[in-house]
């Protein structure tokens, strides 16, 4: 008889003691908080139980132990459960901390966050997320199991585990990136959907009645159906689990029949959902379960002893895992250093001599080839990169020789992802293979097509993690595909989220070195507005130069006004400095590629950019919202754009240097005579 089926059999009454103390300590963790969503854990907590006790490989003494499973809950707001299972089985959150559920700098926020809590591989809570992230996470094990596994030598080997809630299955990320996992056959990925039939208007009935089975199954998934998903003894939950660990061809979803708050007075309905269940309801609780009503986050012996031994566990699998890698380093010791080296996320040496450079003289092309320059320089230099676009590549540039071959089910090594046209469903498994760790992720579209990806972008960006989005046609510029294709509000959307660098680079070498940032940035995503018109190579343009955010290209002596912009507009503003030179006007002109970046410079190199008491005029085909904060005056789109020749649309709405010029002495005329103290500082 295996350990798990001896388990079953002999320790019936533990497993019911372990669940009715998940059960009521969810409850009274969500009480004390006087906020949460006490429901789902209540009813999920038989398949934490079977997950944590019988299923997963994990060590709590080390969270980020690289061949550990992964597990997501994906319908977040059920993170009660989450914190009382890393409480119980060892991790580093205590009693104090259940105590503190929802309290201001806890580690046991009201969302499971990947940077606050150690056991959370991901942030979750925007519901849909979560399943779309473990479609990353199961990737990337396919991938570097693919990479670096030999005979003999399985490194990696790991499952992704999720348990997500009706929600998750109705936002339509979800839908898109499961339909890839399908495709790409991650029979790693197992998810455990909890069919509690509530949301939070009430029966599910009322929205949401398909067949959700059936669809997964059109997905390309292995599915199965647990309708014991109440009861304590977990022997039909451990099969179903048993079976998907089998089926490698598939993912696998396995529907679990639930009551939501099961054992409260209110089960079964919306009132158990999102409010503590009152003292006297948890009372009641704790009576049916055998649990004394006057004790708080009680936890008994015999459950405690159950779930401790994890900790030992777990050392014990680390172990053997780590003595297999010793032996797997000796065989194999380019592949062990590199392994290290990218689990680290630590870049390899000397990778930024790859980097192309150019001369005024050199040939102009779109930043999107320069882009592609970039990564036909670096791709082979740094092997954890690997990425792919929504069903754009000839236009994203994104498939370079290095990574020419596909991710695919026969080909797990490849570097290039076909994400099809599912936006939002890359940018969330970007997410995940982020979060796994060992690689970074890039994923690309078009700059208009963001506000598809927009939560998942938002997501990289709280959660630290290093992503790259690769996004072109960044203006009006790119011509006829008109307004619907032209995005002109989005880079101010973007500037506007906190930890996300937002790059336009002008010409080739500040492509070069946004870039350069980006891949050096672990703890912060980045998004490239890149081009399809002509970028031409302005002088005095540099690599360095983007790491500062805004550095000057060309100086005048004693500047009457500095002349800002992003991306093609500097090669414009350049020209027009030129022509305000001819009539006895000084303009200093100032590339600004990067807000975030310039805005963590020091005082003191601000102002030697933007010299205090001279005016600023910025330039950008996009809206001015934002800008200022740095300029006086602003040259920008103030509606959508039109159709027609790039070129042609750019001098329609104003894009010219004959108005760059005229509005530039609109401004200095406006100043002139003005104290230097009088004009206000930029930023």
């Amino acid at each position: 008889m295996s350990d798990t089926k001896r388990a079953k059999s002999t320790d019936m009454e533990l497993n019911k003691k372990c669940i009715n103390t998940i059960r009521v300590l969810a409850a009274d963790t969500v009480q004390k908080a006087n906020s949460g969503h006490p429901g789902a854990p209540m009813g999920c907590a038989p398949m934490a139980h079977a997950l944590w006790s019988y299923v997963m490989n994990y060590n709590p003494g080390n969270p980020k132990w690289s061949n550990r499973d992964r597990f997501v809950l994906s319908n977040g707001h059920a993170c009660a459960l989450q914190y009382c299972m890393l409480h119980l089985t060892g991790y580093p959150l205590t009693i104090d901390d259940l105590k503190h559920f929802r309290q201001v700098g806890s580690k046991t926020p009201g969302h499971p966050e990947n940077h606050i809590t150690e056991g959370i591989e991901v942030s979750t809570g925007p519901l849909g997320q979560g399943i779309s992230n473990a479609v990353g996470l199961a990737l990337s094990e396919r991938h570097l199991a693919g990479t670096y596994n030999r005979p003999g030598f399985d490194i990696v080997d790991h499952f992704t585990y999720v348990i997500c809630g009706d929600g998750c299955l109705q936002e339509g990320v979800s839908g898109e990136a499961c339909s890839l996992a399908g495709h790409l056959k991650l029979g790693k990925l197992i998810v455990l959907y909890d069919d509690n039939q509530i949301t939070i208007d009430g029966p599910t009935s009322l929205s949401f009645d398909e067949d959700v089975v059936k669809r997964y199954e059109a997905y390309g998934w292995h599915t199965q159906t647990v309708s014991t998903g109440d009861k304590e003894d977990v022997t039909d939950l451990l099969d179903a689990i048993k079976a998907a660990q089998a089926e490698t061809e598939r993912p696998s979803l396995i529907k679990v029949k639930t009551t939501i708050g099961f054992g409260s007075a209110k089960q079964g309905t919306e009132k158990v959902h999102g409010s503590p269940l009152g003292d006297d309801d948890i009372a009641s609780v704790k009576k049916l379960f055998g649990f004394d009503p006057e004790k708080k986050f009680f936890v008994p012996e015999d459950v405690a002893a159950h779930f401790g031994k994890f900790k030992g566990v777990g050392a014990e699998k680390e172990a053997s895992w780590t003595s297999l890698f010793a032996a797997y380093e000796q065989s194999f010791p380019d592949l062990a250093a590199q392994y290290k080296r990218a689990m680290a996320g630590e870049l390899p040496a000397g990778w930024e001599a790859e980097l192309p450079t150019y001369k005024p003289t050199d040939k102009s092309e779109g930043s999107r080839k320069y882009s592609s320059h970039v990564l036909k320089a670096v791709v082979p230099k740094i092997p954890e990169l690997i990425g792919g676009s929504a069903d754009l590549t000839p236009s994203n540039n994104t498939k370079v020789p290095g990574n020419s071959v596909d991710f695919a089910p026969q080909t797990p090594e490849g570097r290039y992802i076909r994400f099809g046209v599912r936006e939002h469903g890359m940018a969330a498994i970007c997410n995940g293979i982020a979060a796994h760790g060992g690689l970074i992720p890039f994923g690309a579209t078009f700059l208009t097509f963001t506000g598809y990806c927009l939560g998942s972008i938002r997501l990289s960006a709280l959660s630290h993690l290093r992503v790259l989005y690769i996004f072109t046609h960044d203006s009006i510029g790119l011509g006829e595909d008109g307004p619907t294709h032209q995005p002109v509000e989005t880079l101010a959307h973007l500037r506007a989220l906190p930890n996300l660098y937002v790059f336009r680079p002008a010409d080739g070498n500040e492509t070069s070195g946004a870039y350069k940032v980006a891949l050096a940035a672990s703890t912060t995503p980045s998004v490239f507005a890149l081009s399809r018109q002509s970028a031409v190579h302005v002088e005095g343009t540099s690599i360095d130069g983007v790491a500062k955010g805004a550095y000057t290209v060309q100086d005048a002596p004693n500047p009457q006004i500095i002349l800002t912009a992003t991306g093609t507009e500097l090669s414009l503003v350049a020209d027009a400095a030129k022509e305000l030179a001819k009539e006895g006007i000084h303009a200093r002109v100032v590339s600004f590629p990067c807000w975030e970046l310039f805005d963590a410079q020091s005082q003191e190199y601000k102002e030697s950019v933007f010299t205090p008491g001279v005016p600023v005029l910025s330039v950008e085909a996009q809206c001015t919202q934002g800008w200022e904060k740095y300029s006086h005056a602003q040259v920008g789109m103030h509606s959508f754009g039109a159709s027609g020749p790039g070129g042609e649309v750019m001098k329609s709405f104003g894009f010219t240097v004959e108005n760059v010029a005229a509005k530039a002495k609109t401004v200095v005329d406006f100043f002139k005579g003005s104290a230097p103290a009088l004009i206000r500082k930029p930023f």
